[in-house]
């Protein structure tokens, strides 16, 4: 982990982009507190000052929150996602359902041309374990499941670009789906838009993978309405 002294960046910038690094890796994790100030002016061979500064720029890009009297975690993987909690905190889930109708259309219409029977047999174990988790009232483990789903509907796109800014709202979408959960009367086994997309991807048809997924959006929309 030690820096290097040629040719480099300056130096605050080179630390940002080294602590950027460790939690893209997944070295540090998402809510993982990060090592302590102590240890990372010794392993990077840096002034506290320009650790300071690093943590700083980290922090507000929204990938990293500072706890006074506590240490500094892992808020989001990326600038995107980061700025994507923030952003989030100020709209509406209305406004909320409306983003995601957009990448979710978009992403089944190129999942539908370009998955794999891979891509297909993944989102059906993905939609299994959904089943059984919200048959369990593992409500935690359902939105996961549920997200997965999603995000694995957007790599089987084959635009990485838009699997990448898919992945950048997990969190904001994980806690909203756990919000509809706890506002009860939701049907968490809706099959429009999930077993019904996974059809479509696996027969290629574009308009009915868009067509499944606008009813379960549009069903969303009525039930937040209600």
């Amino acid at each position: 982990m030690t820096l290097s002294t040629s040719h480099r960046p300056p130096l605050a910038d080179e630390v940002t982009a080294k602590l950027r690094q460790m939690i893209h890796s997944g070295e540090w994790q998402l809510h993982q507190r990060i090592p302590s100030e102590t240890e990372l002016i010794q392993s990077l061979g840096v002034s506290r000052g320009t650790l300071r500064e690093a943590i700083k720029a980290l922090a507000h890009s929204g990938m990293l929150e500072v706890r006074r009297g506590d240490g500094t975690y892992v808020r989001a993987t990326s600038e995107i996602s980061g700025a994507a909690r923030r952003m989030y905190q100020d709209h509406t889930d209305e406004h909320i359902l409306e983003v995601r109708l957009g990448l979710d259309t978009q992403a089944a219409r190129l999942a539908a041309r370009h998955a794999t029977a891979d891509d297909v047999a993944a989102l059906r174990a993905v939609l299994a374990a959904r089943e059984v988790a919200w048959n369990a009232a593992d409500y935690e483990g359902w939105a996961q499941a549920d997200w997965a789903f999603h995000a694995r509907v957007a790599q089987a796109s084959g635009n990485p670009l838009l699997h990448e800014l898919y992945v950048s709202f997990g969190d904001v979408f994980h806690q909203d789906l756990l919000k509809q959960q706890r506002k009860g009367r939701l049907d968490g086994l809706t099959n429009e838009g999930h077993g019904a997309v996974v059809d479509a991807i696996e027969a290629h048809d574009a308009e009915a993978a868009v067509a499944s997924v606008n009813q379960n959006l549009n069903s969303c929309a009525e039930w937040l309405r209600a």
